[in-house]
């Protein structure tokens, strides 16, 4: 069981390392403006949103969850945050801790194309996230219904993988309703089930 250490005192954004290269600049500002309309205290949303990280080699944060959160407070102005320790691999060498992590699927190096890269390619902090469109459209979609909500990692960059090579990037570009109407007809289709939080009709048998 993994057990998870609050940190009393908040770490620097700035200090943080992210696990993957990309978000969804459309997802990071729509927790932008849910940050400003949030009507308790700031410190109450701050609390209740600690950030899960594994402390790695040279004693740093990796962050492995809610990248767009951390990149949005960021961008708002927000300079420190409280993280939860999820694991401690500070003994392990670079390779060793990139290995366990991959094994863990606890990091997605994958570019704004979809493909693979190494770790060294990883951005060194928040905002060093690049904008992957079909990562945006993937949580256009999951908001409008289009998949559940699901605990399988990174299932969202699995439904813009999907989405990457049945919808054309010109179109998000030019035309991101007509684009989310293609997704969540494609959403629905059969060619989904086998992805995260499928929730589309099933034939009765």
């Amino acid at each position: 069981m993994l057990v998870r250490e609050p940190r009393i005192h908040p770490v620097d954004i700035t200090a943080l390392r992210p696990t993957q290269i990309t978000v969804g600049m459309r997802e990071v500002e729509a927790k932008r403006l849910r940050w400003r309309q949030f009507r308790k205290s700031k410190d109450d949303f701050l609390g209740a949103h600690m950030i899960p990280v594994i402390r790695g080699p040279q004693d740093r944060y990796y962050v492995i969850d809610h990248h767009h959160l951390t990149l949005a407070l960021h961008k708002e102005g927000v300079k420190k945050i409280a993280v939860t320790v999820v694991a401690d691999l500070r003994k392990l060498d670079k390779d060793a801790f990139w290995t366990y992590l991959d094994n863990r699927s606890w990091m997605h190096p994958f570019d704004r194309e979809g493909r693979r890269r190494d770790y060294k390619d990883l951005p060194k902090k928040v905002t060093g996230l690049v904008d992957d469109p079909f990562r945006s459209l993937a949580g256009e979609l999951r908001r409008a219904g289009g998949f559940a909500k699901d605990t399988t990692p990174f299932s969202e960059f699995l439904w813009a993988d999907f989405l990457r090579r049945r919808v054309k990037a010109k179109l998000i570009a030019a035309d991101f309703s007509s684009a989310m109407e293609q997704a969540l007809h494609l959403a629905k289709s059969s060619e989904a089930d086998y992805l995260p939080g499928w929730c589309g009709a099933i034939a009765a048998i």
